[in-house]
């Protein structure tokens, strides 16, 4: 037991030490020189869902509130990091946390954008969504400086907007990795719901990745109206998809969309 809590104990030390990290590269861009006051406000923004076989690409936009690492957030925040190197669990609590004491929104491109346009610039297209409504929340105060996860700057942003591309952002940035977050949870919870219209591909495992048991699936099942289709149709070549016509669980699926959307603004 005594062995269990020195390693909880020096767990925590480094989630505390990267915390820390995070934080102290959104400072270096809010505040500038000795100012003890911030110069703009700061805006993460990430998207997930990019390498998926299926479902749309979802972006998040985050401003976090000012606080240093001995505050109630910060210890509420401590496992704050990329999306990817935390847990189910550990996301869930830190995005409801996330939600209550930030700034934020929500927002996707859809299959067939990303059919339409390729997934980059669906991904840039759903950041955009997703600032777009942060704006309506942002005070004209101060300047807003908006930290973009990736090396691709957001196109047709509001003016409001000054950009900054930040690679590794999710593990880099406090407000990025805050995005990151929320994005995946709502992004997960969808494939997961979906996974009861479409139970054949293991959405609610695999999240719309192409894992084994998803690429089978394909191959079995061929394809739904949520399968990235031009993506899958290289990956798959010849695979019968159907697609021409909705069946009604593919109509359910559009409506638990539409209901999604209503409730992320």
């Amino acid at each position: 037991m005594p062995k269990v809590a020195a390693r909880d104990t020096n767990d925590s030390a480094k989630a505390l030490e990267n915390l820390k990290r995070l934080l102290a590269f959104d400072r270096t861009h809010k505040f500038k020189g000795r100012s003890k006051k911030p110069q703009c406000f700061l805006v993460g923004t990430d998207e997930v869902g990019r390498g998926c076989f299926a479902g749309p690409v979802v972006a998040a936009a985050v401003m976090l509130p000012e606080f240093d690492e001995t505050s109630e957030i910060a210890r509420a925040l401590v496992k704050l990091n990329d999306s990817k190197l935390i847990n189910a669990a550990q996301r869930e609590r830190l995005a409801a946390i996330i939600h209550e004491i930030a700034v934020c929104a929500i927002d996707q491109a859809s299959v067939e954008e990303i059919n339409e346009i390729n997934i980059l610039h669906a991904s840039l297209l759903a950041m955009k969504r997703a600032l777009d409504k942060l704006s309506e929340q942002i005070p004209d105060s101060l300047p807003v400086l908006v930290l973009v996860d990736g090396n691709k700057a957001v196109k047709n942003i509001e003016s409001k907007y000054v950009q900054s591309t930040v690679i590794n952002g999710d593990a880099t940035s406090a407000s990025i990795a805050a995005a990151s977050i929320i994005a995946k949870v709502f992004r997960d919870r969808m494939m997961t719901d979906l996974a009861t219209v479409h139970p054949h591909y293991s959405w609610e495992k695999n999240k719309g990745y192409g894992s084994r048991t998803h690429r089978d699936a394909i191959k079995t099942h061929g394809m739904t109206i949520w399968h990235r289709r031009l993506f899958c149709d290289n990956m798959f070549n010849g695979v019968n998809h159907h697609i021409d016509e909705l069946e009604s669980n593919d109509q359910q699926s559009l409506d638990y969309l539409a209901e999604e959307l209503v409730g992320s603004k």
